[in-house]
């Protein structure tokens, strides 16, 4: 059975990535805080992955004005609403991912597209991260429906490369011509939790890929090129961000302990 994800996974460096970024979650779960306050600390974890979202997506506000409901970008207000909706996304996601995706641009894009939650029929503008000019409208089709078969499918590949290849391709398609990295890091976040590497959805995996700086887009710019090198290294940027994610959340953690 043709399983190019497990390919992926056995890319040089992605093992070890995959092993750190495990390792990394299992000590973040291992957390006495999580015992009793683990609600909290989603819930924070997903602000602060909203505000680093929206940030990406080169609106960069201070998390409080965020917190205290001060903000009234689209792009951030999008982010958060995205954020508060993917807990009841889950089991769609694995059966339905186009109309998951659909949702999480409706919501993403409000104020913003003048057809949120439909697909482009035309070329895009929209180039945030300097990836240059996205795939036309059937070349994106054809990739949406390739993607949506990798995440109704099976795989031996751990969740992390599933994740990172979700992210990268809604990413680099632009299915939507807004809005569309948003989407893609919150289709990446909701992989992590529904196939079982951050089931509580804890790790502010957003921020680590802020936290990476230059190298979210350069890692995507090296996916683009489709050699097994750039695609190796966009997982392990992945794997990486991860790490930094855990690490920004055990902070949460001891925030709250004290």
């Amino acid at each position: 059975m043709n399983d190019p994800l497990a390919a992926i996974a056995e890319l040089p460096g992605v093992p070890e990535a995959v092993q750190e970024a495990r390792e990394a979650v299992d000590r973040l779960y291992g957390h006495r805080v999580l015992r009793r306050r683990s609600p909290e600390v989603s819930a924070e974890s997903a602000l602060r992955g909203a505000r680093a979202s929206a940030a990406l997506e080169g609106v960069d506000v201070p998390l409080e004005p965020v917190r205290l409901g001060e903000v009234t970008d689209p792009v951030v207000q999008g982010a958060l609403r995205v954020s508060a909706e993917l807990g009841r996304l889950g089991k769609t996601w694995r059966s339905a991912p186009r109309q998951v995706l659909a949702r999480l641009h409706t919501l993403a894009a409000a104020g913003l597209s003048a057809e949120p939650g439909r697909p482009r029929t035309a070329p895009t503008g929209a180039d945030p991260l300097g990836l240059g000019p996205a795939p036309g409208p059937e070349e994106t089709a054809v990739r949406m429906s390739a993607l949506a078969g990798l995440v109704t499918g099976t795989t031996k590949a751990p969740a992390l490369v599933l994740a990172a290849i979700t992210h990268a391709e809604l990413a680099v398609l632009r299915p939507f011509g807004t809005a569309d990295g948003v989407v893609a890091r919150a289709a990446g976040r909701l992989t992590l939790v529904e196939h079982g590497l951050d089931p509580k959805s804890l790790i502010a995996v957003e921020v680590g890929h802020v936290d990476l700086g230059d190298a979210y887009a350069e890692s995507l710019r090296a996916y683009l090129k489709g050699t097994a090198e750039g695609v190796g290294a966009w997982v392990r940027h992945c794997a990486g961000a991860v790490v930094l994610g855990a690490r920004e959340t055990t902070a949460i953690c001891e925030a709250l302990s004290r």
